[in-house]
């Protein structure tokens, strides 16, 4: 019960020991005195609260607000002491905000907790009893053996004990860990893979020693000793024994494992951050304002404290004969009653810091975040997903991204290769109705015809068909059988698996052609070309690594011939040909990757019966070798792969996300940076960015790959700043893989940020999960603090999206983890660009005009006081705050520029602020004294304060004074929003001159009335004798037109003589909104069929000058497409 409870508050229960040892299906040792280790269970949790600790972590969590805290401790000044105000005014909006902020995180948080469960309780199969039990995912326990079927994904991490080949392997996929879709092989122990039986599984006595869990996805030290007639069989377990948790079971029909990491304990969920409250720059903004009016307070409290003893200092004032003292209060300490006025003063200005200013963002936050719900551009037809919002307290932050950080795999493509073109002897083919084609040439050959193929086309095909590591998963799965009978009759379907998707692609591609693949043995290899069966013999498997960049086979041939088929990159393939089309095959390499393609050059070479004998004795040496086995390796390689005949090169398309290009251009526009990191490799990787447009094929690629040693970690790092340096006309781009990175931020920090700042684009690869969040975390805390974004879709991802200012999870194919710990989820890339060029615009300009209005807009009557920003002013900002829309969504999008206009915080600067604040205090100013000057001589309204009678009218003195001041405040600030609203709906319509109108009703009935559950009525009958007063009309109108008139006056002229580039579009907007003659007279490029009579019009309203026709021109800060703003007004050309 304790533990469970410290699980729920969040604390977990220290490991004893650096090693766990697990006894497979629980069957722990009888004698002795074993006790038993504690694990975790195996729940995900992606949540922030429980039921146990929601009020005290949220009550935390909001008394971090300056304002919240502020109002608590004024709240209990006015419990206290005596104060001119009732604690209802701060108590009671302090209450709502704090009640509506607690449900909103609440909702969100049950909303997390909710896909949590649907993870949690997942069905699986576990062997209990003798049998299959079937139970909940969060059911499983450490030494638990686990039953997984083919496409199923791991529930926890386990330890691969046997599957449903004879051999105990199976294969799986990582794309959600790593982003890798290549198909991986595990194995099983011989001693346990012969188990493939539930009853011999819970016959198995076995134990499993393994180290505690940690991040790293790669590593896994541990071993399993099985008792088999009383002998103790002891053998290695590594990382191709365990399959972790989010990977997915491929090609084996089932596998048996034991479970060794559950739940938060597996290496799946030990990548992921600890969720940490994440706050907005305009929230970082607002509590550095609030602190500034909290200062203004203060001095106010204190200096009217100190004018009030000044004033009391004569005996006339401090004793007046209607408030004189008690004998206790005349003896009271001097320095208490110092301290209780300041208190006072302090209670009766505390709402210059306006409390309802949170209610209002909280509200504003939760209600606008249904429009990115709403929006059907964010809706995906296909996958029926539209966009989703997980966390609404960061709407304003898409508004001010600064880099952006996205995965490769399932987020910038679809994980499709696609072959596309290839170059063979020196001739472009193509693709045509599954056959080749020369370039140029159409396909004339029936369909039935088998094709004719010279014997460098059919060589080439068959190199690409046998040089692979490519395995074959077949339909009909009932049992092991020999490899190829399948393909010899009982069943034509079968898939292919690849260590890479291009072998996959390739492979796929040359089975249309009429060469296939039809399976391998591990010795044999066999193809079947235009339907006749041929076996090659496997010899030796070259493998790839990065340094050679390129893999071989060595096969025997059906004639009894050693051949060599090697494939690679065009640099680590050409230099070793001596024979074929090579200059032309490197043009044509050249022209694949223009067109985006990844390329692959194939070519071949014939050993005699003596050079083979050379080769198997080197390769038989070098791979027993017991020192320097590696380098040993890379010299035979280097020495087999030489001397080569070439015979072609491949070009196989990357299917990339649609518009993805467009988008990452629309983001390079607005002035965001694009990072990708990837735990892809290093050549796959480059293909795509430079497909993707991330790369530009201009722009000068620069490299920290491979790097061994922190001193030539740094030597490179010096050398790419001296290259940034020389070459700083052109664009640089910078590739690190996670091994050069990791020396890189152990000691050379500075100067790696230095380098990449200067670099336009950034690419990263070989990426463990943690290393993509401490790349996100190094950006996010550099002294220039930008504001970031993480998008991606796997797991592997989550640690990044949750490190991120904004985290983006993609609705993709590798399972929900990072759409759960996600602030957002959209289903495709190309979403993200109206996510933050629309959204982000609306939801920062709105929410920054928001905060510093209130500040503005923030005297009298406890009701007044407590319904001025609830209800008399706040209605007209929230609407504004959802509705306002400074430019046409349409043309943000077709002018990524403007996003500028808004960075670094621009529109909630410390300038705007103080602007803002100035202005609330020359209103304040001419509030007070305009209504003095005005009407402070007339005496049939204000008295001395005396309630007398003359002429059947009342007079009330200084409560008329302040409703008058009261009225004008409340009608300009309400104006003052009209001022400041671009975009007009009903809706604000409505709100506003409402707001005008309920406060005139309230203040009637308020005071028009004698309420008898009130106390004191100190305003009856106040606001009617105003009302019934000439004067007060004229002075309310001659005050708001004097604080209005000169903002109006400097609107006008900032426009004309200073405008942003939003301003010039909405000028644009303007002329092209109210229909298409406005643009057709402003532009003479756009007249068409109606352009005269548009002019006429034009001219009879004045609109614009026919003598000054305006042009487009090629230094306006747009790009190159802003023409086709002119198409965007609501009446299309079509209909004039």
């Amino acid at each position: 019960m304790l533990r469970w409870i410290r699980q729920q508050l969040g604390f977990d229960p220290p490991h004893q020991s650096d090693t766990r040892t697990v006894y497979i299906a629980n069957r722990f040792p009888q004698h002795g005195h074993y006790i038993p280790q504690r694990f975790a269970d195996n729940r995900i949790i992606s949540s922030k609260y429980t039921i146990w600790n929601f009020i005290p972590k949220n009550l935390f969590e909001q008394f971090r607000r300056i304002a919240n805290f502020y109002f608590l401790i004024i709240f209990l000044v006015q419990l206290m002491i005596d104060t001119p105000t009732s604690p209802v005014t701060s108590g009671l909006p302090l209450f709502f905000v704090i009640t509506v902020t607690a449900i909103k995180q609440g909702f969100e948080d049950w909303l997390r907790h909710k896909a949590d469960n649907e993870v949690n309780g997942a069905p699986v199969f576990v062997v209990r009893s003798g049998g299959l039990v079937q139970t909940r995912s969060k059911n499983i326990r450490v030494g638990d053996i686990v039953r997984v079927a083919k496409d199923e994904t791991f529930p926890a991490d386990l330890v691969l004990l046997s599957s449903d080949r004879a051999e105990g392997t199976c294969h799986i996929t990582t794309a959600s860990l790593d982003g890798e879709t290549n198909l991986k092989t595990h194995y099983a122990v011989p001693e346990t893979a012969v188990s493939q039986s539930v009853s011999q599984l819970e016959a198995l006595q076995a134990v499993v020693e393994c180290q505690q869990p940690e991040a790293d996805l790669y590593r896994f030290v541990g071993r399993i000793t099985v008792t088999q007639q009383g002998e103790e069989i002891v053998r290695p377990l590594g990382p191709e024994n365990l399959l972790l948790r989010g990977a997915r079971l491929k090609n084996t029909k089932e596998i048996f494992g034991v479970a060794v990491y559950t739940g938060m304990e597996s290496k799946m969920a030990l990548n992921y951050k600890c969720k940490s409250q994440k706050r907005s720059a305009v929230e970082k903004s607002m509590n550095t304002f609030l602190i500034i009016y909290l200062g203004i307070l203060l001095f106010e409290a204190i200096l009217s404290t100190i004018l009030k003893y000044a004033w009391q200092a004569e005996n006339k004032w401090d004793e007046p004969f209607y408030n004189e003292k008690t004998e206790q209060e005349r003896n009271s300490s001097k320095i208490l009653k110092f301290i209780s006025d300041f208190l006072a003063f302090l209670v009766l200005y505390n709402f210059i810091i306006p409390i309802s200013l949170y209610v209002t963002v909280e509200m504003q936050k939760f209600l606008g975040s249904f429009f990115i719900g709403w929006d059907l551009d964010l809706y995906h037809e296909e996958s029926d997903q539209r966009a989703q919002v997980n966390t609404s307290d960061l709407n304003e932050e898409l508004g001010q991204v600064e880099y952006v950080f996205t995965d490769k795999t399932g987020t910038l493509t679809e994980n499709e290769m696609q072959f596309r073109e290839c170059s063979i002897n020196g001739i472009k083919y193509q693709e045509i109705n599954g056959k080749l084609v020369p370039e140029g040439m159409t396909d004339d050959t029936p369909d039935a015809a088998v094709p004719r193929l010279s014997r460098e086309e059919e060589l080439f095909l068959k190199a690409v068909s046998l040089c692979h590591t490519v395995q074959i998963s077949y339909d009909q799965t009932d049992g092991p059988g020999e490899p190829f009978s399948h393909a010899n009759g009982f069943t034509t379907q079968m898939e292919y698996y690849a260590s890479s998707p291009d072998e996959k692609a390739l492979v796929e591609a040359t089975k249309r052609m009429g060469v296939t693949f039809t399976g391998s043995n591990g010795e044999v290899m066999e193809i079947r070309t235009f339907g006749k069966s041929e076996k090659y013999k496997l010899l030796h498997v070259l493998e790839f690594d990065p340094n050679r960049r390129r893999m071989s086979v060595i096969l025997q041939t059906p004639s009894g011939q050693k051949i060599l088929f090697t494939k690679g990159a065009e640099s680590a393939i050409l230099p070793y040909t001596k024979s074929g089309e090579i200059e032309k095959t490197r043009v044509h390499v050249d022209e694949f990757a223009l067109k985006g393609l990844r390329t692959l050059v194939v070519a071949y070479r014939l050993f005699s019966a003596e050079e083979y004998k050379e080769v198997e004795r080197r390769i038989h040496e070098a791979r027993t070798a017991l020192q320097q086995r590696e380098e040993r390796l890379a010299e035979t390689f280097s020495f087999i792969e030489k001397d080569l005949e070439l015979l072609g090169a491949t070009g196989v398309e990357d299917k990339l996300q649609e518009k993805v290009q467009e988008t990452i251009e629309a983001l390079r526009l607005a002035g965001i940076k694009v990072w990708v990191l990837t735990g892809d490799k290093h050549e796959t990787a480059v293909s795509v960015s430079l497909s993707c447009g991330h790369f530009h094929r201009t722009m000068n690629i620069l490299e920290l790959v491979q790097q061994k040693s922190d001193h030539e970690c740094a030597e490179q790092l010096r050398r790419l700043a001296r290259r940034i340096k020389e070459d700083h006309v052109i664009q640089h781009g910078l590739v690190v893989d996670g091994a050069s990175l990791s020396l890189a931020l152990r000691e050379h920090e500075k100067l790696f940020m230095e380098v990449c700042k200067n670099c336009s684009a950034v690419l990263c690869c070989r990426m463990a999960p943690l290393q993509k969040a401490k790349v996100v975390r190094l950006l996010k805390t550099s002294p220039e603090k930008p504001i970031t974004l993480a998008i991606g879709d796997g797991a592997n991802d989550v640690s990044m999206i949750q490190e991120a200012h904004v985290g983006i999870g993609i609705m993709g194919k590798e399972g929900r983890q990072a759409v759960r710990n996600s602030d957002y989820a959209i289903a495709r890339f190309k979403f993200l660009a109206k996510l933050l060029l629309v959204h982000g615009h609306f939801y920062y300009v709105r929410i920054a005009t928001l905060v510093q209005y209130f500040f503005y807009k923030t005297l009298y009557d406890s009701v007044y006081l407590t319904l001025y920003n609830i209800c008399f002013t706040s209605l007209p900002i929230l609407v504004y705050s959802l509705f306002e829309q400074l430019v046409h969504p349409h043309v943000l999008q077709s002018k990524p520029a403007l996003y500028r206009d808004i960075s670094k915080n621009s529109v909630l600067s410390f300038k705007t602020f103080l602007y803002w604040t100035i202005l609330g205090f020359c209103h304040a100013f001419i509030f007070f004294f305009g209504s003095y000057m005005l009407m402070g001589e007339d005496t049939s309204l204000m008295g001395n304060g005396q309630i007398l009678r003359a002429n059947r009218q009342l007079m009330f003195g200084n409560w008329t004074f302040g409703t008058l001041v009261f009225t004008v405040m409340v009608i300009t600030v309400t104006l003052k929003l009209a001022l400041e609203t671009h975009f007009w709906t009903w809706i604000n319509h409505f709100v506003t001159w409402g707001s005008i109108a309920f406060y005139f009703i309230f203040s009637l009935f308020y005071g028009g009335i004698i309420w008898p559950f009130l106390h004191t009525q100190d305003m009856y009958f106040v606001f009617v004798q105003l009302l019934s007063s000439g004067s007060a009309w004229f002075a309310i109108i001659i005050i708001i037109i004097t604080c209005l008139f000169p903002d109006v006056i400097k609107k006008v002229f900032y426009r004309h003589l200073q405008p942003t580039s939003t301003q010039k579009s909405q000028f644009i907007e303007a002329y092209a909104g109210v229909s298409c003659m406005d643009s057709v007279c402003c532009f003479p490029e756009g007249r068409g069929g109606c352009s005269r009579l548009a002019a006429l019009l034009e001219r009879l309203i004045g609109r614009c000058d026919p003598r000054a026709a305006r042009s487009w021109s090629d230094s306006d800060p747009f790009y190159s497409n802003d023409r086709s703003i002119l198409t965007l007004s609501p009446v299309e050309a079509t209909h004039c």
